[in-house]
């Protein structure tokens, strides 16, 4: 379920993302070099929740890849090999009861329209992933951004890293990973606009290095949670 068709989402995200490809794809390279492969074998299947234009999916290294979107470009942009579901997360998901290793999402479950699709969702993660599988899901926490949580018109649920952690710890997941504050609200437009692609990248390999800066300039939290 979602308050926006697929239609509008699309007219949404290439509004939004128009001229931020190049800007985009050397953040994603960073934070999956440097952070993320690190969290994610190689011989995992993956699926991501909200895979939008194909960024991470294009980079991270993983047996399997599936993506999840109701954005009709997920599937035009999709890179080779990577199967795209094109529908809502809180329905039922086309894939086996224990065959994923890894769920990821990035700046996703915000556009859900209410706590109880993130629940209906949460209810297929719990289904999907093998026994120790992993959720790797990073959002805006509404602690530390308040009014500006709201700049985005289809941001809907206000989420903070202590309300989605208690939610996994509800299902029996063991939460290995909560940071409040984790990366700033936005890494490829704002302030950093001004930036080419190779400054924005190392200004990202800089940001992740020096971990003094997360506590005052993180805006999203990154929860890693394991299924028992």
């Amino acid at each position: 379920m979602s308050k926006h068709s697929p239609q509008e989402l699309q007219r949404i995200y290439a509004q939004r993302f128009a001229d931020q490809k190049e800007r985009r794809e050397a953040v994603w390279a960073v934070l999956i070099k440097d952070y993320f492969q690190k969290e994610i074998s190689p011989e995992s299947s993956l699926l991501e929740l909200g895979c939008g234009h194909g960024e991470f999916l294009r980079m991270i290294r993983a047996r399997e890849k599936y993506g999840m979107d109701l954005n009709p470009d997920a599937t035009k942009l999709a890179p080779p090999g990577v199967t795209i579901f094109e529908q809502d997360c809180s329905h039922t998901w086309p894939l086996s009861e224990n065959s994923l290793d890894v769920i990821f999402t990035s700046n996703f479950f915000e556009h859900l329209p209410d706590k109880q699709a993130l629940s209906r969702t949460l209810d297929e993660v719990t289904r999907c992933l093998k026994p120790q599988g992993r959720l790797i899901a990073l959002g805006p926490n509404i602690a530390k951004l308040h009014g500006r949580y709201w700049h985005f018109w289809d941001h809907h649920l206000a989420l903070t890293d202590l309300a989605f952690g208690e939610t996994l710890k509800n299902r029996g997941f063991v939460v290995e990973c909560s940071l409040a504050a984790f990366l700033p609200y936005t890494m490829a437009n704002g302030r950093t606009q001004l930036l080419e692609p190779k400054a924005l990248a190392l200004l990202t390999r800089l940001y992740l290095k020096t971990r003094l800066l997360w506590p005052v300039l993180g805006k999203q939290f990154l929860l890693i949670a394991r299924k028992p």
